[in-house]
């Protein structure tokens, strides 16, 4: 009875922390707004590609599996959603739906295939499949726009209240609301015992199989819902740039976003958005200050990346975690 009612009082706690986490995130939203008005743009790019970083790090950083290919999922997002606001209906809500469920019907196809494999061949396969869907792409012009991209579709006020402006605040609020739902929806999953079986099988797939997980309906499981997240980031951009370009199905984009990952550390949605809020920053100030050697400082992020493996949160934590126990007389 006493270890329940410790259990009991521990997930309490733990309940109430994550409130005042959500309260402390909504507040830093507004901050942001309030002193940075005229990055409106830059701080909605950066919501949008945390989305993406999230939903990669569910594959790679709790799964174990590398990926070079997750602009698939994004990119079918961000189209599904031009083209369905473009044909059908400018309801952002709507087109939004239509971007996820692509991005999980793309992860769910592939993953079939996909997931079979790890390592090396885990990432090759991950590229050829964005390749395929970008050459698809550019051939079909007539529906996709090819090289020129997918224009000409108007994207109707959020709620039916608030219209999509040239300034970006509507953009602004409705992708750091999205961010924050995804975060706690994905936060809430990996906590579940779907999501630390998935951990689990990252760890020693051996030994979950002999206690009887089955591997690959979770991982195919995970990686449809990677894709589900991914194609909301997509459907998130086509509607606030209201445009659509190959480059969403790009292997760059991909990089980009595992370097980001790495950045902020993997295995930990918290590192997810932190490393890609730094790697936007520095981007974006260094090419302002210098656009024709700004690639020089993403070199010296790269190298940090090699030099900090764990990210830089979990280094963060474990300098933290080693100060609070030195200070109790239980360090090293």
């Amino acid at each position: 009875m006493p270890n329940a009612s410790y259990s009991l009082g521990a997930g309490a706690n733990m309940a109430r922390f994550a409130w005042l986490g959500y309260a402390l995130a909504l507040a830093v939203m507004f901050a942001l707004y309030w002193f940075f008005p005229g990055s409106l743009l830059m701080l909605t790019h950066i919501a949008i590609m945390a989305i993406l970083v999230m939903s990669l790090d569910l594959v790679t950083g709790y799964a174990g599996l590398p990926t070079l290919g997750h602009a698939a999922m994004f990119g079918m997002g961000a189209y599904s959603a031009g083209l369905f606001a473009k044909h059908f209906s400018p309801d952002p809500l709507l087109g939004l739906l239509v971007g996820a469920g692509s991005g999980a019907l793309v992860a769910f196809i592939s993953g079939l295939f996909l997931v079979r494999y790890q390592g090396l061949a885990f990432l090759m396969l991950t590229i050829a499949v964005t390749l395929i869907l970008q050459s698809l792409a550019n051939s079909f012009q007539g529906i996709t726009g090819g090289d020129n991209g997918l224009t000409g579709y108007d994207i109707s006020p959020l709620l039916g209240q608030f219209n999509f402006d040239m300034f970006g605040v509507t953009g602004y609020w409705y992708s750091m609301i999205a961010m924050l739902v995804c975060y706690a929806v994905l936060r809430r999953v990996m906590r579940s015992p779907f999501g630390l079986c998935c951990v689990g099988i990252r760890e020693n797939r051996e030994r979950m199989a002999a206690n009887g997980t089955r591997i690959y309906p979770h991982l195919v499981r995970l990686y449809v819902i990677a894709g589900f997240f991914a194609g909301v980031a997509g459907a998130l951009s086509a509607q606030v740039t209201q445009v659509v370009s190959l480059d969403s199905l790009g292997f760059e984009l991909s990089a980009e976003a595992l370097v980001m990952l790495v950045l902020g550390g993997l295995g930990t949605l918290n590192g997810a958005i932190i490393g890609t809020t730094l790697y936007s920053v520095i981007h974006h100030y260094a090419a302002t200050a210098n656009p024709f050697h700004w690639l020089f400082v993403i070199g010296g992020l790269l190298m940090l990346v090699v030099f900090l493996p764990k990210g830089l949160l979990n280094r963060f934590m474990s300098r933290i975690g080693r100060n609070v126990l030195s200070l109790i007389g239980r360090g090293a």
